[in-house]
Formats: structure tokens, C-alpha cells, sequence
């Protein structure tokens, strides 16, 4: 082997510890790069979290909303098959107050003892009625004396009457009632009017008196 001068040595040294150092930037860099890889890493995954949870959030919230309309649905279907029963069970009380009117009204069951045995009997048929729809909502609506309302009250016909504000309730047809709050059966009823002063006839019948 050649011996290598002094310039030539120094020369050496000085490419080896240039090329260390180039070494030593490059694994640096290698490192911040690796660093840099995890946090975008770390990012990318905090995103597909969020993204996750924000799904599911929605999802719950559809869920929790068709559930409530669900159990709307189930209560209306409810509260409208239980309206309908009431409505068409009106026509049990309808005919047992027709039956009591006819009973009293008929001559030979007048004289009759055992009337008030009848009578009695449906009375007791018809109060435990009334407390049934009394127990399940359904109320009675007052009507006679009231201001005719179109929200309860159906007119049926006017009755003359100056004595009464028009449009007072004199005269009842059927009875209406209510369910809960809501109109189950309109009352149907008769209403005032003023009585209408025929002048015009009046003045007519004086000038045929006056031309005879």
C-alpha cells in the first residue's frame, strides 16, 4: 500500500465527516417525515370518527323520530276507534229515553202498576250507561238557555220569541255530547228569532178598509 502525504489525509477526513453529516440530516429527516406520517395518520382518524359519529347521531335521531310517530299513529288509531264505539253507543241512550217517553205516554200502561217497576228498571240501565261514558270522556253538552254555538250546536228550526235574545238555545232535539274535548255528536236544537211585525200587511188590510 501507498502512504497517503498529509494533504491527502486531511483531504480525506474532511469527505468522510461531510458525508456522516449528510448522513445525519437524512435519518433527521427521515424521522420529522415518519412524524409527520403519524399525525396526518392521527387526523385521518379523528376525521372517520367524526364522520362515524355524526352518522349514528343522525341515525338515532330518525329512529327516535319514527318511534314517536309510531306511537302518535297507535294513539290516534286508539282514541279514533274508541270516538267511533262511543259515537254509534249514543244510539243506546237515544232509544232508551224514546222507550221511557213511550211508555208514559201510552193509556194502557197509565193505569198500570207495574209502570214504575218498568220505568225503574230502565233508569237503572241508563244511569249505568251514563257512568261508563262518564268514565271513558263523554259528557253531556248544556244547551237549553245557551247562545246558539255552531261548534256544539246544530239549528234545526227558529222559534218566534221576543222575549229572548235571538239565537238562544229554547228547544232540544237530540242531545249532543263531547269525548275528551272533541265534538263527538252536535246537539240538534231549536233557536230564537224575533218575531217579524208584519206593518206592511197591516197598512195593507187599513186602505182596503178605507177603499170599502
Amino acid at each position: 500500500m501507498t502512504k497517503l502525504d498529509k494533504k491527502e489525509e486531511q483531504t480525506l477526513e474532511e469527505n468522510l465527516s461531510e458525508e456522516k453529516l449528510n448522513d445525519g440530516n437524512s435519518e433527521e429527516k427521515s424521522v420529522d417525515e415518519k412524524l409527520n406520517d403519524g399525525n396526518s395518520e392521527e387526523k385521518s382518524v379523528d376525521e372517520k370518527l367524526k364522520i362515524v359519529e355524526e352518522k349514528l347521531l343522525r341515525v338515532m335521531a330518525e329512529m327516535e323520530n319514527q318511534r314517536r310517530r309510531f306511537e302518535k299513529e297507535r294513539q290516534e288509531a286508539f282514541e279514533f276507534g274508541g270516538f267511533n264505539f262511543a259515537k254509534e253507543s249514543l244510539s243506546l241512550l237515544d232509544n232508551i229515553d224514546r222507550a221511557t217517553s213511550s211508555f208514559k205516554e201510552n193509556g194502557k200502561l197509565k193505569n198500570s202498576k207495574d209502570l214504575n217497576i218498568m220505568l225503574d228498571g230502565i233508569e237503572i240501565v241508563k244511569k249505568d250507561l251514563e257512568s261508563i261514558f262518564k268514565k271513558n270522556g263523554i259528557a253531556l253538552i248544556d244547551t237549553l238557555n245557551k247562545k246558539f254555538d255552531p261548534n256544539f250546536h246544530q239549528a234545526m228550526l227558529e222559534v218566534d220569541d221576543n222575549t229572548k235574545n235571538p239565537g238562544t238555545v229554547v228547544q232540544e232535539i237530540q242531545k249532543g255530547y263531547m269525548m275528551n274535548g272533541r265534538l263527538l255528536r252536535p246537539s240538534l236544537v231549536g233557536v230564537t228569532k224575533k218575531k217579524e211585525e208584519n206593518s206592511k200587511e197591516s197598512s195593507l188590510d187599513e186602505e182596503k178598509g178605507e177603499n170599502k
